[in-house]
């Protein structure tokens, strides 16, 4: 790198992805600042804590962060296990920032409201790239700066979702009607299954997390069966939502694409296929009016909204940057990622020279570098984060050799029948 070794690498997100970027840093002995704005690692996944992957420890572990922490007497889980996303924190994400090499570098409550470079805004050119990243940060309710040597921003999509008007525009109406709508991932049998059970449900979405909140929502109907459940989606088959079932490499995940087949055609999930949501109001009695250009769906008690996530950029608008304005996603992944061509299994592998940005040193990996693409898995991030590190240290050859291994068909991730749910490789969700 060409700024003073004494500057650290600010690492911003302190999940999988964040906390494999700096296990890599340490194995080349460079210094960084590793940066989450959660009150602990992992703040992400642990909003679905309660999901299981449908993908085993072996998918869902960096191999540096596992070196790490074998040397300190962690014990490895069963790598053909399926963690649910509390496991995932609890049994790996925690251990490895109590390492004694990450610890001393991780700032908890801390977020970065900008990035900039130092004494120069995004017009100016002269020198740019030997003068080092300001990080302005919030912590306590006051603001500081961070000069960093480089950044990676590892912050995710998770918390930003798209509205589930078809227009992908925010609409006063659908803000109106936020009580009765959850964007996310619910915990329909746990923690909230009064708020579900008995009433009937509207799941919008085709993707992991409606499937996921659908499946849920068939187990909780198991015990109240009054409770109605609807699926809106916005492909024209529902078929094309279940995946490789019997054909997927991975046979939890094929499972689960067969069970919510075997629920659609049951008729126990109502199905609105092809369905453009324009507007969603509340009805005189308080539910939900849910309507297309030819049809309303009335008496909807609860909507589940799972129409994708999409990346917040304000933090780097001062910063040089290229970005696909369709998926916004780093441009050159975009042919690389676009979700009406890949699944998750087929996005082949990429590394630092796809990530690389006009602004020298500032990288966007994991799920954001993906922007609204839901193609990202866990082991993706992974190999960026390696070939980064090793880019950054000068260490070429490794950085150019980018090698994924993961099986291929079938959507991202489904729930598992057990009946807790389940999701990706650690896709999407983290």
């Amino acid at each position: 790198m060409n700024q003073s070794p004494q500057l650290p690498v600010a690492i911003i997100g302190a999940g999988p992805v964040g906390l494999a970027a700096a296990a890599h840093l340490i194995s080349y002995g460079q210094p960084f600042v590793l940066l989450e704005a959660g009150e602990a690692v992992g703040a992400n996944i642990k909003t679905w804590e309660h999901i299981r992957l449908f993908s085993p420890w072996r998918y869902n572990m960096d191999k540096k962060s596992v070196e790490l922490l074998k040397r300190q007497g962690w014990q490895e889980p069963d790598l053909e296990a399926l963690p649910t996303g509390r496991e995932l924190v609890d049994d790996y994400l925690i251990p490895l920032s109590e390492t004694v090499e990450i610890k001393p570098h991780l700032k908890l409550n801390t977020k970065v409201l900008s990035i900039s470079k130092k004494e120069r805004d995004k017009m100016k050119t002269a020198g740019r790239d030997d003068v080092p990243f300001v990080l302005y940060v919030e912590q306590a309710g006051e603001v500081s700066k961070l000069e960093a040597q480089a950044v990676i921003d590892a912050t995710g999509t998770w918390g930003n979702p798209n509205p589930a008007n078809s227009d992908g525009v925010w609409l006063p109406g659908e803000r109106h009607v936020r009580d009765r709508s959850f964007y996310g991932m619910p915990d329909v049998t746990g923690k909230h299954r009064g708020r579900y059970s008995g009433k009937t449900v509207a799941v919008v979405g085709s993707g992991h997390s409606a499937i996921n909140a659908i499946l849920e929502l068939s187990a909780l109907k198991d015990a109240s069966p009054e409770t109605g459940i609807i699926w809106i989606i916005r492909k024209d088959r529902v078929s094309d939502a279940y995946g490789g079932e019997e054909k997927d490499a991975l046979a939890a995940r094929g499972e689960l694409g067969s069970r919510i087949h075997r629920l659609v055609d049951a008729g126990i999930v109502h199905v609105y296929e092809g369905f453009k949501i324009e507007q969603v109001r509340s009805a005189d009695d308080g539910t939900l009016v849910i309507k297309d250009a030819t049809t309303e769906i009335n008496g909807v008690d609860e909507m589940i909204v799972n129409t994708g996530n999409r990346p917040d950029r304000s933090i780097f608008s001062e910063l040089r940057t290229a970005i696909d304005e369709a998926t916004e996603s780093v441009k050159a992944l975009a042919p690389l990622i676009d979700p009406n061509v890949h699944s998750c299994g087929t996005v082949r592998p990429h590394g630092e020279k796809e990530l690389r940005q006009p602004e020298k040193n500032f990288y966007i990996v994991g799920a954001k570098s993906y922007g609204r693409a839901p193609t990202f898995l866990m082991a993706t991030g992974y190999e960026q984060v390696r070939s980064v590190v090793a880019h950054l240290n000068r260490d070429e050859a490794p950085a150019s050799k980018v090698e994924l291994e993961l099986p291929e068909t079938g959507v991202c991730s489904v729930t598992y029948a057990k009946p807790a749910s389940t999701c990706g490789t650690a896709s999407s969700c983290s």
